[in-house]
């Protein structure tokens, strides 16, 4: 397609970007105006994001509202963007959750008092907030590999400083001892995602030097390169391939995050406010995820089939060992934090079976899993900030009292187990049919993960908002205007998706056939019968 005469994906990521060197630029004492800016350059980028899904067709080009310019022409990088339906769907995710956050975090960054007429909390804290957006809004839009990987790499700074600067303030030890789990999580956070980065930056040079000897000219294009593949003029051998597949695969399974490479996450949860927990695994973690579909998968198609044993073994222990896990946690978000890396397992294996069910699976589950999440998170975070504790255990009898923040986190918790009716019950069970129908035997193993989810899930509903009041929960107030205005957009799109999920199947099929044909594969038959082969 020729490029947009428009630059429509560029602005959608620019106003996020300028919104936060303006939120980051108000005056000390106008925190308020700080919010309400931050606030509605989100909204203005979820006006811009259901522009481009409106102007996206699903039965036109793989690549849309396409922008192509120079760059750093001596080393082949260009300035390249574009959607697929998978990016499409992630950067409405984005957009649509990223006011909810700021809601949400309303009040997290209130300093206690003025240090000095320069002390800007406040307004650091949504400033980050939407530069993160903006980075990995573009990180969803990037088709130049060298781009994608700047915005990859950057978006670090900023979530590094959400988590070490403006972390969970509700820790048993004081707060002292949470400064410092605080500084312990994000240097941890950040030490693995560098590690990360920098085996894929050896990998990214690594492909410029490919292209370069069988191109004639050295390039990041992810169209080009796609097209030279497509044309038999660009053949990596095995061996190359196979080390360049796994540069990029190591940097995304950190991001994802996927065993044995997740330890980050459970800490950086624990230790975030709520709205920045959020934004970790329900935004940013996706990025892994996605860029396993368009990269390894698009750039390395056979190094991706020789790798699928090991990376649907690893997806089956992260599905298992968070789940169990999750269900042994005295803290609501680390227990969040471990479902969310079981769930991640689901995704990474939805990708890895090589099925259009399976892939299409795992696009909706990292839609779906982003919503259910928000909810759950976020419902969690006004609970403990009302009690001043993040222990299970100090709980008790909350729905006597708040019947609505009960009822919203039992919604909640029913979509993170994949209840029928709700939307990731439907991401769930695409992943589920894609897995059985090539490899039953992973299937039924996959699927105990959902009985263990159960468990984790009920458990801490009944521990914390049934049974006799606690005396320190009897005085809790309900949700606040506020709070509702936060969660029941939020439920309603998980009703909505998991009773007519058509409106993102018909955007995310057409992208998933693009990527079962780079990697030449094609679904089984449907005559095969999961239980028979399972016995062969």
């Amino acid at each position: 397609m020729a490029d947009s005469s428009f630059p429509l994906l560029t602005i959608t990521a620019a106003v996020p970007a300028v919104g936060a060197i303006a939120t980051a630029a108000v005056p000390a004492a106008k925190r308020e105006l700080a919010k309400w800016l931050a606030l509605g350059v989100s909204l203005a980028t979820l006006v811009l994001a259901a522009v481009i899904a409106v102007r996206y067709d699903p039965d036109g080009d793989r690549f849309q509202l396409t922008e192509s310019r120079a760059w750093i022409a001596d080393f082949g990088v260009r300035y390249e963007l574009g959607v697929d339906g998978i990016a499409v769907v992630l950067v409405a995710l984005t957009a649509l959750l990223i006011p909810f956050v700021i809601l949400a975090g309303w009040h997290d960054a209130d300093p206690a008092e003025t240090k000095s007429s320069r002390w800007r909390p406040t307004q650091g804290f949504f400033a980050l907030i939407l530069a993160v957006e903006a980075m990995v809004i573009v990180s969803f839009l990037a088709t130049d590999v060298f781009l994608f990987y700047i915005f990859f790499e950057a978006m670090l700074i900023p979530m590094y400083f959400l988590i070490g600067g403006f972390g969970d303030k509700a820790h048993e030890h004081g707060e002292e001892e949470a400064a410092r789990q605080r500084s312990y999580a994000a240097v941890k956070f950040l030490l693995y995602n560098l590690a990360g980065g920098l085996i894929m930056l050896a990998a990214v040079i690594g492909l410029f030097v490919v292209t370069n000897d069988q191109l004639g000219a050295g390039t990041f294009s992810l169209q080009e390169i796609l097209q030279a593949r497509a044309n038999g003029d660009l053949d990596i051998s095995t061996n190359t391939e196979r080390l360049l597949f796994l540069g990029f695969f190591f940097a995304f399974a950190v991001k994802a995050p996927l065993w044995p490479l997740h330890t980050w996450l459970p800490n950086a949860m624990g230790e975030s406010t709520p709205p920045v927990a959020v934004l970790i695994t329900a935004v940013v973690d996706k990025v892994g995820t996605f860029a396993m579909l368009r990269f390894c998968l698009g750039l390395f198609p056979e190094a991706s089939d020789w790798a699928t044993p090991v990376v649907l073994v690893l997806a089956l222990v992260s599905i298992l060992y968070g789940a169990l896990l999750a269900i042994g946690q005295r803290d609501i978000k680390r227990l969040i934090a471990y479902a969310s890396i079981s769930h991640f397992g689901f995704i990474v294996l939805g990708i890895f079976v090589m099925t259009s069910q399976g892939q299409a699976g795992a696009t909706l589950y990292m839609v779906n899993h982003g919503i259910s999440t928000a909810v759950l998170m976020l419902v969690a975070g006004f609970l403990i900030t009302r009690r001043g504790s993040r222990l299970i255990g100090d709980y008790g009898g909350v729905q006597k009292v708040a019947p609505v923040l009960a009822g919203t986190f039992l919604i909640g918790g029913m979509a993170t187990l994949s209840l029928p009716g709700l939307a990731p019950f439907v991401s769930e069970f695409l992943v589920l049919v894609g897995t059985f129908s090539r490899y039953p035997a992973i299937g039924i193993i996959a699927t105990v993960g959902i009985v263990l989810a159960a468990i984790y899930v009920l458990v801490l509903y009944q521990r914390t908002m049934t049974g006799p009041v606690t005396e320190k929960v009897a005085k809790l107030p309900d949700l606040r205007v506020r709070e509702v205005l936060v969660v029941a957009p939020l439920i309603a799109l998980l009703i909505g998706l998991g009773v007519y999920p058509k409106p993102l199947t018909e955007i995310v099929n057409p992208a998933v056939e693009h990527t079962m044909s780079d990697v030449q594969k094609s679904d089984p038959e449907p005559d095969v019968n999961p239980v028979e082969a399972a016995h062969e």
